[in-house]
């Protein structure tokens, strides 16, 4: 496989913007987290600058890293894809709130098989990152694609080193799925990987997976298709081979009851439905009560606000799931109730 030096030209705008300090413009907003919805900040960054003069100086450095600053305050909101408890939040002083839903999608670099043409269930994926599934033309994989010419390589995993939000997904589903895993592994944002390689953030298992043959890795679904990666079809809950999409990724969302979990901690790995995705989160913002600098905090949230009415186009393109009307309702209203001056 050739990977694509320009796997993320459709994104060189908003990383621009997202590089420029507030310095150069009128106000800047300072951010740190999670890589798994980085594509889709960098085009709103983008969108947002050209329409207000306003930069989002977003650091793209994990889940972990986001945690990590806005808890030493040295950022105005943190971004994470592993969700805190209520428990959590309250005793940081933190507001937690979702931006959009994604999925995690199985990558590979097997000679001959062309993207969705493989199949995997869990048990089977957990078994692959345990190590006991080791080459490509294992029984376990050949049971599940008998059509294939499946070659004799060995499998080599590639993992997230960092901290990840995106690691937390995947380390829960299979958590879900394989009794093994969950005993062995567990799923956080760090774990202890039995085999692998490791690589910083979704751009780093991108490019390794598509450098190495035989490799096998996992990414938020946008930066799949920036880089041209070969996608494994999943069999979900119900028994059934899906595709990572924008459509699979919404039956994974379509049960989600918001309204009804303190402090938006919702996993939405392993949802039930035919057509749902089963790798599937949402990506979160974290907000103190008591900011610091409260202007700086409301110039972060009118950002957000903007998204949430102007960013929804935008986040299809890349197949995110924008959040409903009714649960934008429900996150700007608890601003207006959590954060010092989030009535905007």
């Amino acid at each position: 496989m050739i990977f694509h030096s320009k796997i993320f030209s459709g994104l060189i705008a908003g990383i621009a913007v997202l590089g420029l300090s507030g310095t150069a413009l009128a106000a800047s907003i300072s951010g740190a987290g999670a890589t798994f919805p980085y594509p889709l900040y960098a085009k709103w960054a983008a969108a947002y600058r050209a329409e207000t003069g306003i930069s989002l100086n977003y650091q793209s450095i994990g889940s972990g890293g986001g945690i990590a600053q806005i808890r030493n305050k040295t950022v105005t909101f943190g971004a994470s894809d592993m969700p805190l408890s209520a428990e959590v939040l309250d005793e940081a002083g933190l507001v937690q709130f979702p931006t959009v839903v994604g999925g995690n999608v199985p990558v590979i670099n097997v000679p001959g098989i062309e993207p969705g043409q493989l199949v995997l269930d869990g048990p089977t994926l957990a078994d692959i990152f345990l190590g006991k599934v080791a080459r490509w033309n294992d029984a376990a994989i050949q049971m599940l694609n008998p059509g294939l010419d499946l070659p004799d390589l060995a499998i080599m995993v590639v993992h997230r080193s960092d901290g990840s939000g995106t690691t937390f997904i995947w380390a829960n589903y299979l958590s879900k799925v394989s009794t093994q895993w969950r005993m062995r592994v567990g799923a956080a944002t760090s774990v202890d990987w039995p085999v692998g390689i490791g690589a910083k953030g979704n751009e780093g298992v991108a490019v390794n997976v598509a450098r190495a043959r035989g490799a096998i890795g996992y990414v938020e679904y946008a930066y799949a298709k920036q880089g041209g990666l070969s996608h494994v079809r999943m069999i979900n809950r119900a028994g059934v081979a899906v595709e990572p999409s924008l459509e699979s990724f919404q039956a994974a969302a379509a049960g989600a009851d918001w309204a009804q979990t303190p402090g938006f901690n919702l996993v939405l790995t392993d949802q039930s439905g035919d057509q749902a995705w089963p790798i599937a989160g949402a990506t979160f913002i974290l907000m103190y009560k008591q900011p610091s600098d409260p202007e700086a905090s409301a110039i972060a949230l009118r950002f957000f606000q903007w998204a949430y009415a102007q960013g929804d186009a935008m986040a299809t393109e890349l197949d995110y799931v924008p959040m409903p009307d009714s649960v934008v309702e429900l996150i700007e209203a608890g601003w207006a109730e959590n954060i010092q001056g989030g009535g905007l």
